[in-house]
């Protein structure tokens, strides 16, 4: 950051001086909300939360080597004391990006895609001149102001990724930080329950171009409907890509390789170059049009363009990590979080990666769906149970939707194949699932399978498909389920020469357990996709099934 006086400070933020601290030291930065992140020179903000209070440790940060704290209350430091710390910081980032000589402030937003577009797009902007990016989705309320205030005065571009969980949230963090170039990659169902539709959530999303000025670029989806209508709500100039031929800056020929690597001719006004993508999935195309878009606006030429996006690998974690096992396991983590339009792209992805082999599944329930959560679990639930999966795992709660789903689609694909040789049919149903928060049990539908009950849990349907496996204490009967004949038309769980409709299903309570369970079903040469909502942890699944391998 730039540096500044303590007086600076206190009159930007408001704030008075408390604790002995002397208006002239000089906060040359970082600026840091977590104590440990303290270096000398630093600025610390404490923030109470809802387990945690960094006034708690304000002394331990001075002793670090920070100048002062910044805090609503009295500590035992220098400190500047102000009335709402999150909204001082803000502030603070506001007059400090203001100052910047030469900076470029580029935001990108969407419903999936920001963090990848970011990381991409930074390493476009990186070769014109030094660029500041969140570290992974730093991109809320406080992730925000302390990336802008990681700039200083030789930062030629700030590439930001701006979140909404509801109306106004990016028109606010546009204020601390105005940009000149905003991207919009889609407007799909992440957070939908919180906004209420889509058109909500396009709403806020276009605060983003709302806040460009006249001198300014929209670089917009020309393959979203919703985000294309954003031309209107700007008097910046506008750009679009995409693979329709509306798009100034599309993707022409996409080909995808058999680990999921899309490669594409990049078409622009000024030319042409090839891409050859070495993230995984075909939703990285659009990703990578976006950044490119961007970059074609700042003047890179279509050569370089195309070059350093061939050359671009994962830079924030857990978003399609793909990891070869010694033993020749796949395992693909894209566990940072997961919306349904995110599910749909990491299956599509994973399919053509695990083609001919033995595939399995970790997802969990998806949230903040609102009254769609139920209808919308549901189909995740029968996107993964139709994806062709030997085996499918359900973690954590909430999981009923997702798992009454996985066994319809389980079921309809068994119908429609040959049966397996001397496989008898389900049980009849003795009774359905117990319907939320305690009520009556609900009518089952003919034919389904009977609900056993889980050890301390709710009732959950039994495994799927494959053959029985005695109970043990971490061993694939899961939580107290019950043996339970294999699904007709399916193939043996083990592999072999059967129909490859049948899928086994089961729920456990939480990423290590899930982590257990497959350490006993898998196989060399396996694939393995570990996806699910950020609250879950589910990236600990990946990384006790990698171990000590190398991510």
């Amino acid at each position: 950051m730039i540096p500044l006086p303590l007086a600076r400070i206190a009159e930007i933020t408001s704030g008075a001086l408390s604790g002995m601290a002397d208006p002239r030291a000089v906060v040359r930065g970082p600026v840091v909300i977590d104590s440990r992140g303290v270096e000398p020179g630093s600025l610390f903000v404490a923030l109470k939360g809802a387990r945690v209070d960094g006034h708690d440790f304000a002394a331990q940060a001075i002793r670090a080597g920070a100048v002062a704290v910044l805090a609503t209350r009295p500590v035992e430091a220098p400190t500047v004391i102000v009335p709402d710390a999150a909204a001082a910081l803000a502030d603070l980032a506001r007059a400090h990006v203001a100052a910047l000589p030469q900076v470029t402030v580029i935001g990108v937003t969407g419903s999936a895609g920001k963090t990848s577009t970011k990381d991409l797009l930074a390493r476009l902007t990186a070769r014109i001149g030094p660029t500041i990016a969140p570290v992974g989705s730093f991109n809320n309320e406080l992730g925000h102001p302390l990336t802008v205030l990681r700039a200083d005065a030789d930062t030629r571009y700030l590439v930001l990724e701006l979140s909404a969980r509801n109306i106004g949230h990016i028109q606010d963090l546009a204020r601390i930080a105005p940009p000149q170039i905003g991207i919009v990659l889609n407007v799909g169902t992440a957070h939908i329950g919180v906004f209420g539709g889509k058109e909500a959530i396009a709403k806020a999303k276009g605060e983003l171009v709302e806040a460009l000025p006249r001198t300014g670029v929209a670089v917009l989806n020309a393959d979203d409907p919703l985000v294309l209508e954003m031309a209107s709500r700007t008097d910046a100039r506008v750009t679009l890509f995409g693979r329709s031929e509306a798009a100034a800056i599309r993707a022409e020929d996409v080909t995808v390789d058999e680990r999921g690597r899309a490669s594409f001719t990049l078409r622009t006004p000024s030319g042409s170059g090839q891409v050859r993508l070495k993230l995984y999935g075909a939703h990285a195309v659009e990703n990578a049009l976006a950044a490119a878009a961007a970059g074609y606006e700042l003047g890179l030429p279509v050569a370089t363009i195309a070059a350093e996006l061939s050359e671009a690998t994962p830079v924030s974690r857990w978003r399609m990590e793909v990891t070869d096992r010694p033993d020749g396991v796949t395992v693909v983590n894209d566990a940072y979080n997961a919306n349904p339009d995110s599910m749909r792209a990491a299956f599509e992805a994973f399919g053509v990666l695990g083609k001919g082999r033995r595939r399995f599944a970790v997802i969990a329930a998806l949230r903040e769906l609102g009254e769609e959560s139920a209808t919308l679990n549901e189909e995740l639930g029968r996107l993964a149970g139709g994806s062709g999966l030997a085996g499918l795992i359900v973690a954590g709660p909430d999981a009923q939707p997702v798992l009454q789903g996985a066994y319809a689609a389980v079921q309809e694909a068994s119908a429609a194949g040959p049966p397996l040789a001397g496989a008898p049919p389900f049980p009849p149903a003795a009774g359905g699932p117990p319907l939320p928060m305690g009520g009556p049990q609900a009518p089952p539908p003919v034919g389904a399978p009977v609900f056993p009950q889980t050890v301390g849990g709710p009732q959950v349907p039994p495994h799927v498909g494959g053959p029985v496996f005695p109970q043990g204490p971490a061993g694939p009967q899961g939580m107290g389920g019950v043996p339970v004949p294999p699904v007709v038309g399916g193939p043996p769980f083990a592999g072999g020469s059967a129909n490859p409709q049948q899928t086994l299903i089961l729920h456990v309570p939480d990423a290590a357990a899930a982590a257990a369970e497959l350490a006993g079903w898998l196989r060399p040469g396996d694939a393995v996709l570990v996806k699910g909502p950020r609250a879950m942890g589910l990236e600990r699944t990946a990384e006790l099934l990698l171990g000590g391998a190398q991510q």
